[in-house]
This record gives C-alpha cells, structure tokens and sequence, in this order.
C-alpha cells in the first residue's frame, strides 16, 4: 500500500516567509547523526522551537526547507565533535524510523542530503570559486562563471523478480551479515530505468528478465539515492553471480525466504508485495 504523499502537509519553499512566526522544526547534524530531544518516556523527537536559543548550539550552516503544517523547517550542518545539549542526543537518521512522525522522518532525509550537497559543494566545479547559495532555489551558483549546482540525486532501481512464484534474492558484499535482498543498482547516463532493471540484473545474476512494471519509489538519503523499483518476471538464463557485488543468488518460496530488509526501505515493501500475492 503507497503511502500518502508528505506534500499534504509539506510545502517546500527557499525563502522564509518573515510574517511566520510559528515554532520551527530543526533538523541539525553532527557528520551523519540528528540531533534529537529526549522526551519523559525516552521517546525522542526533532527539536521545535522559534529560535536556536533554547537549543543552546549553533550550526555551521542553516539551509530553510519550507513548512511542515504550517510550521517553518530548517536544516543545519554543526561542526564536528559538538557535543549534545543536555536532554538531547545524537542519533543515527535510520534509528528514528518508526519511532517519529512519517513525514518527519522522510523531513529528516531531505535535510540530510541538503546539508552533505551544501558540505560538498562549497567551491565552483568548473573554476574552483567559492560558491554563493541562491536566494531563490535550492542551489549554488558561482560568482565569477555562473555555473549552477543543484543539489545532487543519485537515482537507482531496485526488482522484485518472479520465476514459478518464486523470488530471487541475492546475496549483497556492501550487506553485512546473511541478510538477502533484491537485485538494485545505480541508472547510468544515457539509459532509461527499464534499461537499467534489465542491465543490472544481466550483470549481477546473469538472467534475463521481461514484463517490467513500476512499483513505487522512494527517497534513500544515505546519502543521496532515489530508489525506483519495479516488479520483472525471469525470462531466461541460469543463475551465475557476478562475484563483486553478488556472491549468491537463489530462487526463495515465499515460506522459505531468508533474513531480509525492514520495511525502512522499498526493498521491504516489494518482498511484503511478494508475499500477499505468492503465498
């Protein structure tokens, strides 16, 4: 089941509408950890406040997001080794799934990826200039070529693919551990998304695969993916592992599957599809 799009609550904007007044949401990182406030529970939510004062700390770089029910959003970059004021701590951005709002959460990523594209792009990749950020977009642009960066999306596809009702999972180096998951990987230039399904699935398993249909998608800010999966029935081929980035694939009934990704990512939401359709 797709879930209900963030824009009914979310309205992504560059400049700060000054007349707002309402308290903010503050998604600041130390490196790859959020800062989040520890409530009376031990639950733990995004610090929300009209101003950094009761935060007592102050980020490198501040980037608005827009509004979140009305309420302005900000992402900040603090400089490494700051410690947390007290009540709050740093976390890992995949520990907060399911344990804030959903929205916050996919809030959390696109302040994420915003914060590493200001982090890397703090100089003009054609003549080396310090680069301005725009006022009006989200983007850089140098003072002295006008080259323009935006902030950078790596898109990547990711296949459920079915033989005899059965699901081919594979074995991933970058996984650790025994856990499977489903064949994925990065579109390269000059190739649609079906072209790449079908690329990547030739490389990495060595089978051919027909009846490509769309899935979902969802944003993957670790650090800046955009994964796009897709269902793909076999179509020929046997098995054979490309032994870089696979060292095992095998075909799993629907009662027999191994350890397997959460439903944090898409990867979950298309083995769940599987099973409500297979089993």
């Amino acid at each position: 089941m797709q879930r209900e799009s963030i824009y009914k609550r979310y309205t992504p904007e560059s400049t700060p509408n000054k007349k707002n007044t309402e308290k903010a949401y503050w998604f600041l990182f130390n490196s790859h950890e959020i800062l989040v406030e520890l409530t009376s529970n031990n639950q733990v939510v995004i610090p929300f406040s009209k101003n950094l004062g009761k935060v007592k700390i102050s980020p490198e770089s501040i980037h608005y997001l827009g509004t979140f029910n009305g309420h302005p959003c900000y992402s900040g970059e603090l400089e490494n080794g700051n410690v947390a004021p007290e009540g709050m701590v740093f976390e890992d951005l995949r520990s907060l799934y399911d344990r804030v709002d959903e929205d916050i959460y996919l809030l959390a990523g696109r302040a994420s990826q915003i914060v590493n594209w200001d982090r890397t792009h703090q100089f003009c990749g054609q003549c080396g200039t310090p680069t301005v950020t725009k006022d009006d977009e989200m983007a850089k642009i140098c003072p002295v070529c006008g080259f323009i960066s935006f902030t950078r999306l790596s898109p990547a596809v990711i296949t459920a693919i079915i033989k005899d009702g059965k699901l081919l999972m594979a074995l991933h180096t970058r996984t650790p551990g025994d856990m499977y998951g489903l064949i994925a990987g990065f579109v390269e230039p000059g190739e649609t998304l079906t072209e790449a399904v079908q690329r990547e699935t030739l490389e990495e398993v060595g089978l051919k695969v027909n009846n490509i249909k769309y899935f979902g998608s969802q944003p993957w800010p670790y650090p800046n993916s955009l994964m796009i999966a897709f269902t793909a029935d076999y179509e020929s081929g046997e098995i054979e592992v490309d032994g870089k980035e696979i060292t095992d694939a095998r075909w799993f009934d629907p009662d027999e599957l191994p350890r397997v990704p959460s439903k944090l990512s898409i990867a979950g939401e298309l083995i769940e599809w599987y099973l409500e359709n297979y089993r």
